[in-house]
């Protein structure tokens, strides 16, 4: 009996984003001009009026200064058609007064899930998995997180996950276990024996020469 062997590819951290095209509840987009100049969060839910997907959805739109405040794009997606995205935005604003303004793509042929790899045989062959993408303004992808169809995701890890990128951009800094906004930070370790030196003289915390940490503003 022959088995068909489905490959779905995904890109990885540090990889290009990939580009493309798509519909959206706001209009058409290419992912490359809503990427330019900003972060972006992509992410993808299994199907339009399901009650785990509303709530995500709701968590992020009620994000939205948060995520403004960080020049950071919302980007959604399901495998679902335009009219019901709209018909399903439209319900859960009427319902709860909360309204999806991000554009949320209408992947009805699955080209941007198998593009991003949202798409998991061993879970589902035709709704998306709960992924989610954070693509930096260069369009590299920095970060990636999967769920399963049955357990949301965590809203504050997505905010935090965020916060520490781009504070280790601007910082050139590493961030430890369970690091919040305001905590000290990792510094690069020494690769000299003078910089090793110039360390041991410094005013960080030093748990050892390879591990030191620091405040920042």
């Amino acid at each position: 009996m022959n088995t068909e062997l489905h490959v779905y590819t995904m890109p990885r951290i540090g990889d290009k984003a990939p580009d493309f095209e798509a519909v959206t509840t706001t209009g058409k987009l290419k992912f490359s001009e809503y990427n330019k100049e900003s972060w972006v969060v992509l992410f993808s839910h299994p199907a339009d009026f399901t009650p785990v997907c509303t709530t995500e959805m709701s968590g992020f739109a009620r994000e939205k200064k948060f995520f403004e405040e960080r020049n950071t794009k919302l980007l959604g997606l399901s495998i679902d058609s335009i009219h019901a995205h709209i018909a399903w935005v439209n319900a859960v604003h009427e319902k709860t007064g909360v309204l999806f303004e991000f554009p949320i793509i209408a992947d009805i042929d699955m080209s941007v899930s198998r593009l991003y790899g949202m798409l998991q045989p061993g879970e589902s062959e035709t709704a998306a998995v709960r992924a989610v993408f954070i693509i930096d303004p260069e369009g590299k992808v920095r970060l990636i997180m999967y769920y399963p169809l049955n357990v949301g995701r965590n809203m504050e890890e997505i905010k935090r996950s965020l916060i520490a990128l781009q504070t280790s951009d601007v910082n050139k800094c590493a961030m430890p276990l369970d690091w919040k906004p305001g905590e000290k930070v990792i510094v690069p370790a020494p690769k000299t024996i003078e910089a090793l030196a110039e360390r041991k003289k410094s005013d960080l915390e030093m748990v050892d020469w390879y591990l030191a940490k620091r405040s920042i503003d």
